[in-house]
């Protein structure tokens, strides 16, 4: 084939800092060019733009403003970096983070540029956890009633979730939440603007929208939360009327004049249903059939798995028919906070002289601190911490948890909490792999993807703690490469998600080996962290230190 009659895909991935977007080639796969847009406004977090009101403890919201500006920006430059023209381009996808969720209305315009002045007329990102106490409401509820869908999702649903945010919404905000026609995920508002057609995806509906066996949950459970949510559910719908939701890989319908003019790509071509960042990821990987785990390690960490069979495991995220590829169970699991956890511990708690060396050897402060971690042998820090601080996502499904270290003395230095902490993360993905397989749901591969790839110390880490080969995905973009392929299977080049995968997707096996003698020193560790798991799972002593902050934050 000649490189002119080559055809290409464009894979946009928003993150919860900036877009990303990859031009790809149809054939076999290959990255041409890449471009990173950083969202202006990135993590809104203390106060609006523009109004400076303040906003209170977990919350985390987001400008759609930026989300438009990585189409106008990132694409172009993406196009441009990989010398493709325009016209070789068939089509184009796109993932998002999940739970991101905006209120609209029913034409699709975000009601945060109507009232700039109301922090719940903003979107929601997925890390804004405010809405706790609604999510614990919901899950007392279905749990007194027995609702059937409740065991779907390991016995409680999140508070990131659109039933709790949108309860938020409604209890602390009724006016924007009567004004909001439309409860929409980000996943499925930018398809919107790229297509003009309003669409839902069976992902986020299955995973953040408690949709099963092809219904939400009833207007009598939501009444009897309170008599005004009864009706919620149609704000979740296409048109308010209840659509079929739009299958994964699917066509939602062709790039606008409007959407070509900020993208240069021609008007017409194909766009891929949307879909979540971390479940495009899998097709990245090639790891689209049964007991094939992707981690996806960044700020947080997203498990997905695909499997032909139906289980209920405690703590996890849900499970969705057809919500990684149609005609199999996908699960998610996850942790709320992993990357997230390292830049917290460095950003704020390691002393200038340790960024001074760090300096004099030409390295980053993350790098110089995992160098030194790296020479420690197992348990040498005598320490064990918990990775809550961001919540537990999996297995305890509980956001106002926080963060423990245990051990600590006026020996411990710096890098030993560092270590202390890349091995909670660790300890906390094996207790998702384990719960998973004590349901019935064996893991056959443990495959990465993500940021967090770069830390060789950190990966051979979660071998020796997991004790079982990792393979990686072998692109930096899984996401943006995981929606191309989506792409590639919307425009018809390829006839299903697993044969574009197939010939598009990129792992490389058994990357890292478990090293036998670190793996059983771990084993003593994790031991200790099992214990300090369950002894602060009950949440009483991490709830009640969170309300007295909340209350004197107020």
């Amino acid at each position: 084939m000649n490189a002119n009659s080559e055809r290409y895909v464009i894979g946009v991935d928003y993150g919860t800092l900036s877009g990303r977007a990859v031009v790809v080639r149809v054939s076999d796969g290959e990255e041409v060019g890449g471009a990173v847009h950083e969202y202006a406004h990135r993590v809104i977090e203390d106060t609006l733009p523009g109004s400076g009101v303040r906003l209170g403890p977990d919350w985390a919201l987001q400008s759609p403003a930026d989300w438009i500006d990585v189409l106008r920006h990132a694409v172009p430059k993406a196009l441009a970096a990989a010398q493709v023209p325009a016209d070789q381009v068939i089509g184009i996808g796109t993932d998002f983070t999940a739970c991101t969720i905006l209120p609209a209305t029913a034409d699709g315009h975000p009601l945060c540029e109507e009232f700039p002045e109301r922090p719940h007329a903003w979107p929601k990102l997925w890390k804004h956890h405010a809405a706790q106490p609604h999510a614990d409401r919901i899950n007392a509820l279905a749990a007194e009633r027995g609702e059937p869908w409740l065991p779907r999702y390991g016995g409680k649903i999140s508070s990131e979730w659109q039933f709790a945010k949108g309860l938020q919404l409604l209890e602390e905000d009724p006016e924007t939440y009567e004004r909001a026609d439309r409860w929409i995920e980000a996943a499925d508002w930018i398809i919107w603007q790229l297509t003009g057609v309003e669409t839902r995806n069976v992902c986020t509906a299955g995973y953040k929208g408690i949709y099963q066996d092809g219904a939400y949950p009833s207007e009598d459970f939501l009444a009897a939360l309170n008599p005004a949510f009864a009706g919620f559910a149609r704000k979740l719908e296409a048109g308010g009327r209840g659509q079929d939701l739009a299958p994964l890989g699917g066509l939602a319908g062709r790039l606008t004049a409007r959407a070509a003019e900020w993208t240069g790509l021609p008007e017409g071509i194909a766009v891929a249903v949307g879909n979540v960042d971390a479940h495009v990821t899998a097709a990245a990987a090639d790891a689209v059939r049964p007991g094939q785990m992707v981690a996806i390690m960044g700020t947080s960490t997203c498990h997905v798995m695909c499997s032909d069979q139906l289980a209920e495991v405690p703590g996890m995220c849900g499970v969705v028919r057809d919500g990684i590829v149609p005609g199999l169970w996908g699960y998610e699991a996850g942790q709320s906070a992993v990357g997230d956890i390292f830049a917290w511990y460095v950003d704020n708690c390691v002393p200038a002289s340790y960024a001074e060396r760090a300096a004099e050897a030409g390295v980053g402060l993350h790098e110089y601190l995992t160098s030194l971690a790296a020479e420690q042998k197992v348990g040498q820090h005598g320490l064990v911490a918990l990775d809550w601080h961001g919540g537990n996502r999996s297995v305890l499904v509980d956001h106002t948890l926080s963060g423990v270290i245990a051990g600590q003395t006026l020996a411990t230095r710096p890098e030993d909490v560092y270590r202390a902490l890349i091995e909670a993360t660790a300890f906390g993905a094996r207790i998702i792999v384990e719960t998973f397989e004590a349901s019935g749901v064996p893991v056959e591969e443990f495959v990465v993807a993500g940021g967090l790839l770069k830390n060789r110390f950190l990966m051979q880490t979660y071998a020796d703690v997991l004790r079982r080969p990792l393979s990686v995905i072998g692109s930096d973009q899984g996401p943006a490469l995981g929606s191309a392929i989506h792409a590639a299977v919307a425009a018809g080049a390829y006839p299903d998600i697993t044969a574009a995968a197939a010939a598009m997707g990129k792992r490389e096996a058994a990357a890292y080996l478990p090293d036998a003698a670190r793996a059983d020193a771990y084993d003593r560790l994790y031991a200790e962290y099992r214990r300090l798991h369950d002894h602060f799972a009950d949440g009483g002593m991490l709830h009640r230190l969170r309300a007295i902050r909340n209350e004197a934050s107020a």
